[in-house]
């Protein structure tokens, strides 16, 4: 918001404040007078700038610089210690007993361009309270033989020095809150406050007014009770803000759809409150049966941060039952894209973890899924020996073990039986001057309900978080959720500003105990805290640091950091210079999070506590590594759901450096080793004060493209926005989760977008819930896209991106044996297939799939004489070869049937590598077919399990045996996704259509990828996403939905 000040000579100037840049340096040293190097030094304006708290900037409409102030939370005095610059004030001078940390900055620096200093030492002050609601001291050391000028004067008052106290320092000068920014006067309503709130309401929205009439307010007003209550805010005489309350919250709706074990279900403590799952008697295993069974979709199972999908419940399961549901298990969409009717599995992003959960830091499994799906398959066709699971165990596609995921189980949702312990805020509305302190209005409401210690408000997916809710704690929506809204808590404890950090002690051990007991890897945390009671270093030399976070005596956060050592690494691999100037930050200033854990009703003093971690561990940079799920514990730590407190680093791409040739002038070994790679993720001294927008609005991606995935990384790595609503609905999840594999890479094309290190480096499922399942229906009118047939997933906006699939061929039923050729089928050799898919036909189209074909090749074909088949004339058909030929399938027994093509070229496009590829395989046994289109399985009988393939041509038939089949004919739309978007009305001309802004003639459905082509009107038929590189297609679709909350990050600053 644009303010005006008066210079004393010359027209009043517009000025806007916004956070200062390192850019802005130059324009800021020519507002440098002598009076400043006299004040505050002759000082490195950058180094000022990256190592600030907060540093404001003012500007005019001419985005001319008029005036910078820049706060530390630590006195600019070279022989005070910043962690005990507290002592140091309360030693040495009166009044200053309620300064704390919390609540107190110090002014590092200030110049203004000389004929609007005043005004602009008064804008800067009101913008710096205004930023941090928290803030009630602004303090300014003068140096002996200095004195501040007139208007730091007028503002800052000097603070009287004890008896006895060190003179040596200079002079304390103080400016306090109430002067500039006071806290609101909060009182019950009046009727009469009517005429002054209504015009408030009508600028913001009419919609009250429309619906209950021009009195509504004073007759709710009126209305108050002992269950309801209003109360306004007033300044000046005149009421600038209204909220309403009631006590009349209906728990058990919230505690159906939200995560609200933190807050013990908004009930007071009973004894029979259920919180346990209750213990299930296992069942005895069913037997194998030859039909084919109800899939079973495997995936992860989350226990919190879910999106709002809404699944039947299904039946309880035990670890136990695992090996008997496996044996019921089918294909996913390797097996005909048939779509399972079992509830979707979810996995929860890692962002949202608390202490009330388990981490899911290290969740894994997605190998043992796929293995146990190639057993699925076998155990239909025939009884397996009792030792092909210790085989599998010892096969290559087993090794490392990982964790087994979690089966699914009927949802648990705990029982709280003891009485309400909310209030909810029901109608809230201020002026926009005053909104930065809408918190005033809390500790009214809580001395309006003594007996109640939360405050709840649930607002719509699409309203921006407004300056209220960002002091509460959003809370995790849980599977199902059948409200359409975001919910937000405010605990009672959240009003003591008696909270401090401090260096753990050896006594702090038993609390910390007990603060981490319900969190994964709290022994880690715990042998780490231990070693630095014992040592402070680990027994490398390291230097350990631990902090805690204590709350009237009561421990309530703790952190373990270490020096970091690899800082060469991260700076080479990894764009931190994005963030900070690196040559600004000493060596010993970057410091390793290994631990962080905090109190959820605390989690809006997160940041706090970490900028209490840079001041008492004098460092300034921190960086958190998160290992992709299939890296061992031993590398993980935890990092309790405040991963959104800092920001992702995108990965540098790196240099081959002919090392031979360089010698000497080679990059150091600290650059060069090679390590695990990981996702970074980083925060700073600038940014700890630096809010985020927070975007609630659902975005739902489907399919797990390459277009797909770069949409997601683009909106998960802005580091201005925080979408809390990501969600991707994908067969087989996020791609990148199961371990390197050459081998299972070698089943399919690389398109070079992403690399299996690309995945770890990105680590969406940290800031993406997954939904593992297929897209069936879409309904328009609701918002609703439904997964698997029966399951429900709402939607603000969807991004349509499936691309396109290998589909199972369909036999042209031609009789060979009549002398059919390929010029007279009886059916098109294109058709759908429509009937069950026959148990060893595999369909490759992702890493899972290929896991799966490796497997069962591995475990069914390699120990017969079966013949592979391979049936299609793609690259990928030409890479699965080569993969079975590393396996250590004899040529031999490997059949390349290849259908006529389309086009005169073929995939290679050069007749040179053509020839050169056939005879590769010519010398390595393969036989090749070419020119023949699919004609029957097995004679025309029941294909359940494929024996044999009949083959037309233009010339002589074919008939070939057959152990496995490998489909690779043509890549088509999935055929649940063409039936979803035809039943939405969605228009569909070979291809989804849309317009040159990725729309769909649905605003609200956006289409991206091979699976599109724009309208006809653009008479741009050859210029189909399928052209152009897929993860650009994904950053460019991500402009149009990131453009909308630019303007609003605009609107805030």
């Amino acid at each position: 918001m644009a303010t005006t000040i008066f210079p004393k000579d010359g027209p009043p100037e517009a000025v806007t404040a916004r956070r200062t840049e390192s850019l802005d340096a130059p324009h800021i040293l020519k507002l440098v007078q002598e009076s400043t190097n006299s004040l505050f030094g002759r000082v490195n304006i950058v180094n000022i700038i990256e190592k600030a708290v907060l540093a404001v900037t003012l500007c005019n409409e001419k985005e001319e610089i008029l005036g910078h102030a820049a706060f530390y939370d630590y006195p600019n005095i070279p022989s005070v210690d910043p962690a005990s610059w507290e002592d140091w004030v309360a030693n040495n001078y009166k009044n200053a007993e309620k300064s704390t940390a919390l609540n107190t900055l110090f002014m590092h620096y200030f110049v203004a361009k000389k004929e609007y200093s005043h005004g602009c030492a008064r804008e800067i002050i009101r913008t710096a309270f205004n930023a941090i609601p928290d803030l009630h001291y602004l303090f300014l050391v003068v140096p002996m033989g200095a004195y501040p000028e007139s208007y730091l004067d007028e503002i800052f008052k000097q603070v009287d020095k004890k008896e006895g106290s060190n003179g040596g320092h200079g002079a304390l000068f103080a400016c306090h809150r109430h002067n500039h920014v006071p806290v609101l006067h909060i009182r019950k309503a009046r009727v009469e406050d009517h005429d002054d709130l209504t015009p408030i309401f009508n600028r913001q929205s009419d919609m009250l007014k429309m619906t209950y009439g021009d009195y509504f307010l004073a007759e709710l007003i009126e209305a108050q009770d002992d269950h309801m209550q209003c109360m306004v805010a007033e300044v000046d005489g005149t009421a600038i803000g209204f909220m309403s309350i009631s006590d009349d919250v209906n728990v058990d709706l919230l505690n159906n759809c939200f995560e609200l074990g933190p807050m013990h279900g908004l009930r007071k403590p009973h004894p029979d409150d259920e919180l346990i799952p209750p213990k299930t008697p296992t069942p005895s295993p069913p037997p194998q049966e030859e039909e084919r069974a109800p899939s079973v979709q495997s995936g992860k199972t989350a226990s919190t941060g879910k999106p709002e999908v809404t699944p039947p419940e299904t039946g309880d399961t035990t670890s136990e039952d695992k090996k008997a549901m496996s044996q019921h298990s089918s294909g996913r969409s390797s097996r005909a894209g048939s779509t399972s009717n079992e509830e979707p599995k979810v996995q929860s992003k890692l962002s949202d973890a608390n202490l009330s959960t388990t981490s899911m830091l290290s969740e894994g499994g997605v190998v043992e899924d796929a293995m146990k799906e190639a057993d699925d398959r076998a155990s239909q066709m025939s009884s397996r020996k009792s030792s092909m699971k210790e085989e599998a165990e010892l096969s290559r596609l087993g090794t490392p073990q990982p964790i087994t995921p979690m089966m699914p189980q009927k949802r648990f949702v705990p029982t709280y039986k003891g009485a309400a312990n909310a209030f909810s805020i029901q109608l809230f509305c201020i002026d926009e001057r005053y909104e930065m302190r809408s918190t005033d209005f809390l500790s009214q409401c809580f001395s309006l309900f003594p007996d109640l210690d939360f405050c709840v408000i649930t607002v719509p997916h699409l309203v921006p978080e407004f300056p209220l809710i960002q002091e509460f704690m959003r809370v995790t929506p849980r599977c199902p959720s059948t409200l359409s809204q975001e919910l937000y808590s405010f605990y009672r404890a959240g009003l003591i500003k008696n909270f401090k950090a401090r260096l753990a002690c050896s006594s702090d051990y038993n609390a910390v105990e007990k603060l981490v007991s319900s969190i994964d890897l709290n022994d880690k945390l715990l042998s780490d805290l231990t070693q630095y009671n014992k040592a402070r270093r680990d027994e490398d030399g390291t230097e350990i640091q631990a902090f805690v976070a204590e709350c009237m005596g009561q421990i309530v956060g703790v952190a373990i950091i270490r020096r970091e050592e690899d800082i060469e690494y991260i700076r080479s691999h990894y764009n931190i210079e994005d963030f900070i100037y690196y040559n600004h930050h000493k060596r010993e200033e970057h410091g390793h999070l290994h631990h962080f854990a905090l109190n959820p009703i605390f989690k809006h003093l997160s940041k706090y506590f970490i900028k209490e971690i840079f001041r008492l561990g004098h460092k300034t940079c921190l960086y958190y590594p998160l290992y992709p799920a299939y890296v061992s514990k031993e590398t993980s730590t935890h990092l309790s759901g405040h991963l959104n407190d800092m920001v992702p680093v995108r990965a540098r791409r790196q240099i081959v450096y002919p090392l031979d040739k360089l010698g000497i002038n080679a990059p150091s070994n600290r650059v060069l080793k090679e390590k695990e790679p990981y996702a970074l993720n980083h925060i700073n001294r600038k940014l700890v004060v630096e809010p985020k927008v927070t975007v609630n609005a659902r975005i739902v991606v489907v399919g797990a493209s390459d277009v797909g995935l770069a949409f997601l990384e683009a909106l998960a790595y802005c580091p201005h926005l925080r979408f809390n609503n990501l969600t991707l609905i994908s067969p087989h999840g996020l791609p990148g989760e199961m371990s390197p594999d050459e081998l299972r890479d070698q089943m399919l094309g690389k398109s070079y977008c992403y690399t299996q290190d690309d995945y770890a480096k990105c680590s969406l499922r940290t800031w993406i819930n997954v939904v593992y399942g297929k897209m069936t229906a879409i309904d328009r009118k609701k918002k609703v896209l439904t997964v698997n047939g029966n399951t429900q997933v709402p939607y603000d906006h969807l991004v349509l991106s499936m691309g396109l699939q290998y589909q199972i061929p369909a036999p042209t039923e031609a009789d060979i044996e009549g002398g059919v050729t390929s010029a007279e089928l009886p059916n098109s050799p294109d058709r759908r297939y429509l009937k069950a898919p026959p148990k060893n036909l595999f369909l490759v189209n992702d890493e899972y799939d290929a896991a799966v074909a490796l497997y069962w090749t591995e475990n069914y074909i390699l120990k017969s004489q079966r013949k592979v088949l391979v049936y299609g004339c793609t690259l990928d058909a030409y890479c699965c070869i080569q993969a079975l030929l590393t396996m250590g399938v004899p040529g031999e027994r490997i059949q390349l049937v290849e259908p006529p093509s389309p086009y005169q070229s073929t995939c290679f496009n050069n007749p040179v590598i053509d020839q050169a590829i056939h005879k590769s395989l010519q010398e390595a046994g393969v036989v090749v077919y070419s020119g023949y289109l699919l004609a029957q399985w097995n004679d025309g009988n029941d294909p359940t399990e494929i024996t044999s393939c009949s083959f037309t041509s233009t010339k002589d038939p074919l008939r070939l045996e057959c152990g496995v089949f490998f489909a690779y004919y043509k890549k088509a739309v999935d055929q649940n996704a063409f039936k979803a978007i035809n039943d939405a009305c969605l228009v569909y001309d070979g291809k989804l259509v849309i317009d040159a802004s990725f729309h769909t003639n649905d605003v609200s459905i956006r289409g991206t990828g091979t699976l599109t082509k724009y309208q006809r009107k653009y008479h741009a038929d050859q210029w189909t996403h399928a052209n152009f590189n897929s993860k650009e297609v994904g950053i460019h679709v991500s402009f149009y939905e990131i453009e909308p909350y630019r303007i609003i990050r605009i609107k805030c600053k």
